[in-house]
């Protein structure tokens, strides 16, 4: 399996991800030319060497209209007509700027206008949407602001499109099975904004950062940046330690600003075993409970951890009808989904079983399309992929557009 591992051990951010997967291709330099040939606005990338503590890698620099963004913690101080002063995080760690002149704010809807013009494929158009509804979704939840009236300053906007952009092309381009990352390394103290002293990560990247393993850590400062943890969250399948694997290249994304550690992303792409694990069966039998009791201890073993709940009918003692209950699990979720199986059946036993099971690789694509964004479920692996829409999507449409779920996909893969 074609296996992309990001270590994420200095944070993540979007010029950095970008430098590390543009190190892992056959001609760099080609692809930072189709990138400059994609005319996004004013957009200008180059690629220089960089060493930190003695590595060397790649830095990227975005210009705007000849313009470089300050850096991570960059801070705009603007007035957007609700009492809302947005911030952005974008280009190396821990550097503060306030600017007292005016530039033009761009919204969510100007984005996508953007993004439509690209001269890119519709996957790597719908990736880049969906990674900015990330960002998007982050600010307005944590500034109490609608998503549609979120407002982006200009270099800011530009600037991270430009990563956001770059990075989506990079990962179709190296096309991995599967793409692992570390637990996140976001920093500690306090970081600077137009709203005052705010602990690290700023509110926006812990939201963004929700379900996956972060960490403080010794460095004082701002790590991984609100569009670094939207493209890690959209992207990468699982979070842990570097799994065995045979590397065939290495990457290296700098950040500007030193530190004692290498300040780097390092982009590790290989082979490794097509994916199995260990799950653990725990059945009981039943035959004094109702169906909708079984019911509601199924919803119940769901909450606690279990990966699938299933039931068969059986034959028991004096030929009462019975039921079989099964979850599975992984082993980390076996006391909880136990104690969810005696609490809410009426089993004085339970047993378990391990079993080994192989698993494609499964990540969510949102489409945008006329009638809204679609979630599409992918899996891949052992040489085949499947397709499947988010039945909760595919059930608003139908409603929408009095259809049937059928018609909805028809009209959906046209």
């Amino acid at each position: 399996m074609k296996t992309l591992y990001l270590d994420c051990s200095m944070g993540a951010a979007g010029d950095m991800l970008t430098a590390a997967l543009t190190e892992l291709l056959p001609d760099p330099d080609s692809f930072i030319d189709e990138l400059n040939h994609l005319e996004i606005p004013g957009v200008q990338y180059s690629k220089e060497p960089a060493v930190k503590c003695g590595i060397t890698g790649t830095h990227i620099r975005v210009l705007v209209n000849g313009e470089e963004e300050g850096g991570h913690g960059h801070v705009h101080h603007h007035d957007h007509g609700h009492d809302h002063e947005h911030e952005h995080h974008h280009h190396d760690h821990d550097h503060e700027h306030e600017h007292g002149h005016e530039h033009h704010h761009s919204s969510l809807h100007d984005i996508e206008h953007i993004v439509s013009d690209l001269s890119v494929s519709k996957t790597v158009k719908a990736d880049i949407l969906a990674v900015y509804h990330l960002i998007a979704e982050a600010e307005s939840h944590v500034h109490g602001v609608p998503v549609n009236q979120i407002h982006f300053h200009e270099v800011g906007t530009m600037d991270a499109v430009a990563d956001v952009t770059a990075v989506c092309m990079l990962i179709r381009r190296i096309a991995p099975d599967e793409i692992v990352a570390s637990p996140v390394h976001v920093g500690s103290g306090q970081v600077r904004c137009a709203h005052g002293i705010l602990p690290v990560p700023a509110p926006a990247t812990a939201y963004i950062l929700q379900d996956i393993p972060m960490y403080s850590g010794d460095i004082k400062g701002e790590l991984c940046t609100p569009t670094g943890a939207a493209l890690l969250k959209h992207f990468v399948s699982r979070f842990g330690p570097m799994p065995p694997m045979r590397t065939s290249a290495i990457g290296y994304g700098m950040g500007t600003k030193d530190f004692e550690a290498a300040n780097c992303i390092r982009a590790m792409l290989g082979e490794t075993k097509n994916r199995t694990d260990i799950v653990l069966e725990l059945s009981c039998n039943v035959d004094d409970m109702t169906a909708e009791e079984i019911s509601f201890a199924m919803d119940r073993l769901f909450e606690a951890g279990a990966r699938e709940v299933y039931t068969i009918p059986i034959g028991m003692k004096k030929s009462r009808p019975g039921i079989l209950l099964r979850a599975m699990c992984l082993e980390e979720d076996r006391e909880q989904v136990l104690k969810a199986m005696f609490r809410h059946t009426s089993t004085i036993g339970i047993r378990e079983s391990s079993t080994r099971r192989y698993v494609l690789k499964r990540h969510i694509e949102t489409m945008e399309t006329p009638y809204g964004p679609v979630r599409c479920k992918i899996s891949s692996g052992y040489g085949t992929e499947r397709r499947k829409y988010e039945y909760d999507d595919l059930l608003k449409i139908a409603a929408e557009l009095n259809m049937t779920l059928q018609e909805v996909r028809k009209l959906l893969d046209r």
